[in-house]
């Protein structure tokens, strides 16, 4: 496996070692001693799994403290513009984001540490994205953002008219510093 920091410290791609041949391929699409070797210690207890079509926009999502969530996340099926955002208090980097296509092509996959917000964008007819959390999902400290915060200027590939959005999604307040 390949480790890259991203821009944001904390944000790690991680690109695997694809093995292929006329059978199909093999890849390890994990390795804890790797990603903590970076990171540090990291104990991942639930694995989610969401299946999307083109155009679905999920986020910007987060966990408020203590339930705030690292992400390893990959996509087992199709196409992504997936987000991550700095909300953490007293962050240099507040209000900044981090993006990147992940697709089952090339199977690079993002760690996304605790304090971040979270999103996609579906470019593909339908998109398998599987994620690991350290913390499970706390419904009572969940909070969301809207994706099109005019303070982040994120650049969505797919215009407005084509993102699907769930109603949460559609009404959540902008992020604002």
């Amino acid at each position: 496996m390949v480790f890259e920091e991203a821009p944001l410290k904390g944000i790690w791609i991680i690109t695997p070692r694809v093995i292929a041949d006329r059978r199909g391929y093999f890849m390890e699409s994990f390795l804890k001693e790797a990603l903590t070797s970076r990171v540090g210690p990291v104990e991942f207890v639930q694995e989610n799994e969401s299946l999307s079509h083109f155009g679905v926009t999920r986020g910007l999502h987060y966990q408020r403290a203590p339930y705030a969530q690292s992400k390893y996340i990959r996509v087992v099926e199709g196409e992504i513009f997936d987000v991550a955002l700095d909300i953490r208090e007293g962050s240099a980097t507040r209000g900044q984001f981090f993006c990147i296509h992940l697709d089952s092509v090339t199977k690079k996959q993002l760690f996304i540490p605790g304090g971040f917000a979270h999103g996609f964008c579906v470019l593909s007819e339908r998109a398998i994205v599987q994620y690991k959390t350290d913390i499970p999902y706390h419904p009572e400290s969940e909070g969301v953002f809207r994706f099109d915060s005019p303070s982040l200027g994120i650049p969505w590939p797919l215009p407005y008219e084509q993102m699907i959005l769930s109603e949460k999604d559609f009404g959540a307040p902008p992020f604002a510093f």
